[in-house]
């Protein structure tokens, strides 16, 4: 299929969830803007990883550059390549980044591939087994039919291809061998409890930890040995590697002082930890506002972290080394709103009833004039504005177009902005006058 007509699947997921003003989580490079400079040496680096190194990035831009956009493209990217891929968001509550058997634990909540959006950890562990049962078949000293015989071997297997996890957390094969037992025995609410110990989740019953001979939790230190685990388990069922996206890395400006250098420690130790390939296989991205990596809030707060990630920007976006350790996003200027417009609507009047209603209603000059309205509403600030024009795009004009034939833009629709769909940072931007008191007739 031609990459610039996505499939009648994918068109739904990409419209949705811009209704819902979210980014998808695929076909992004559908509409994607002013990003090609970059696609080259991302695909280095997922070639690199694959190919057993380490990779380390960070993606630097302001609300509404397309940070979380491009960590999506590129998730996308390297799932169509086999990778696995996580997306964590980085929260003081929910996800302290100091804390990393919490990041574990929801990396593993979150693994997908591509033919399985999340909680993928079950279905890319029962893989890697099948692999090695395939292994031991192979051989031609077991007989498939002889199932004890199978998993015995299947186990000695297991232990020969962990043998160097099994140094740093041992815990992590025996649970694996726990669970692959308790599978081979029908012991249902046994295996179910000991892969959610393997995913890092608290609270398994002492029965289930005791069928397996485990003890406690997973811990900080044990995190890092169980993520080598996974690399381990994704490399040998034939996976090129794993793909990690930190997302708003910038939340621990706002964190306690204690909390915040703690944090930026083990920012620091996992940057050290990829460089010296502990982790083979693993591409780890982290994003966050300039102010993250500039500020005496972030970043420069721990000097051995800023060395690691300085790079001297110019003026000029034009000459950014996109292989250098961070990236810098452009602000979105008009052009390039006008521009993802036109990418959606023709994504929208691919799949609908009347595409040629759809292109001849919805002009470019309809799309520029929005443009300019929803700027305009959040104090002329365009990089603020893809968001919420993309919903208001698809939602109240392009659905209305479509579904209504005596729908007329120019006639029935004024544009307001709610302040309960805005974000805080949106809200801020808004220019003095409420938008209740402005009804603007595109």
């Amino acid at each position: 299929m031609n990459s610039n007509h996505p499939s009648p699947q994918r068109r739904a997921e990409i419209l949705d969830a811009l209704r819902r003003g979210t980014v998808p989580r695929r076909g992004l490079e559908h509409f994607a803007v002013g990003m090609e400079a970059f696609h080259p040496a991302l695909d280095e680096e997922l070639e690199k990883v694959a190919a057993g190194g380490g990779v380390f990035k960070a993606i630097r831009g302001d609300y509404g550059c397309g940070k979380t956009f491009l960590a999506r493209w590129l998730q996308d990217r390297a799932q169509r390549k086999g990778f696995a891929t996580a997306e964590v968001q980085i929260s003081e509550t929910e996800t302290p980044l100091h804390k990393l058997e919490t990041v574990y634990r929801r990396l593993m909540e979150r693994l997908s591939t591509s033919d399985c959006e999340q909680g993928a950890a079950r279905s890319l562990i029962d893989s890697w087994f099948y692999v090695l049962e395939e292994d031991v078949l192979a051989e031609g000293k077991v007989a498939a039919s002889d199932s004890d015989a199978l998993l015995a071997r299947t186990n000695e297997l297991l232990e020969k291809r962990l043998t160097s996890i099994s140094r740093t957390a041992p815990a992590f094969s025996i649970a694996l061998r726990g669970y692959r037992q308790a599978v081979a025995t029908q012991q249902t609410a046994v295996a179910d409890g000991l892969l959610a110990w393997l995913c890092g989740q608290p609270n398994v019953g002492a029965e289930v930890k005791r069928a397996a001979a485990i003890k406690g939790e997973v811990d900080h230190f044990a995190a890092l040995g169980f993520l080598q685990g996974l690399l381990a388990v994704l490399r040998d069922s034939g996976r090129p590697g794993l793909l990690v996206v930190l997302d708003e890395v910038e939340t621990l400006q706002r964190v306690r002082g204690d909390v915040r250098e703690k944090a930026l420690n083990a920012l620091r130790q996992l940057i050290d930890e990829v460089d010296s390939n502990r982790f083979p296989g693993l591409y780890l991205l982290i994003t966050g506002t300039p102010s993250f990596f500039d500020s005496p809030q972030g970043v420069q707060r721990l000097p051995p972290l800023s060395q690691r990630l300085h790079v001297d920007f110019g003026g000029d976006y034009r000459f950014d080394n996109p292989r250098a350790v961070q990236l810098r996003l452009k602000p979105f200027d008009f052009e390039a709103l006008v521009s993802v417009g036109l990418k959606v609507r023709d994504i929208f009047a691919d799949g609908a009833a009347s595409p040629d209603r759809i292109r001849a209603v919805m002009t470019a000059d309809l799309i520029q004039r929005l443009a300019r309205a929803v700027s305009g509403k959040l104090g002329g600030r365009v990089g603020v504005a893809p968001r919420i024009f993309l919903k208001k795009f698809v939602g109240e004009l392009l659905d209305r177009i479509d579904q209504f034939p005596d729908f007329d833009p120019e006639r029935d629709f004024a544009l307001k902005l709610a302040e309960s769909e805005l974000t805080e940072i949106e809200r801020n931007a808004q220019a003095g006058v409420s938008v209740d008191d402005i009804d603007l007739k595109l």
